[in-house]
């Protein structure tokens, strides 16, 4: 069972660490192997409860990293424009 299942009781209350955030990255991982492997073998329905609990843990770990206080603008900033430079135009356009 995914770690994300929290019962309403605990929920707010657990502390995240990197061993929770790397144990989730290692769940996805399985849950993303076992949705190719049933896409392969043609059993699509089978992958839709993966999906969505690997959905689940995507957005809870976007939400962890939206609250955690150790973002840094500055840093994220340089990346973007070098990525945007970087990037060939599209459709004629240029990435801004």
């Amino acid at each position: 069972m995914s770690i994300v299942f929290v019962p309403k009781k605990l929920r707010g209350k657990a502390k995240i660490n990197q061993e929770t955030i790397q144990r989730l990255l290692d769940e996805n991982d399985q849950l993303i192997r076992c949705i190719t492997e049933y896409m392969q073998k043609g059993r699509a329905v089978e992958c839709v409860q993966y999906q969505q609990i690997l959905h689940r843990n995507i957005v809870y770990l976007a939400t962890i990293a939206d609250a955690s206080p150790d973002n840094m603008p500055s840093s994220s900033n340089s990346t973007s424009d070098e990525t945007s430079a970087s990037t060939p135009a599209v459709n004629g356009h240029e990435r801004t």
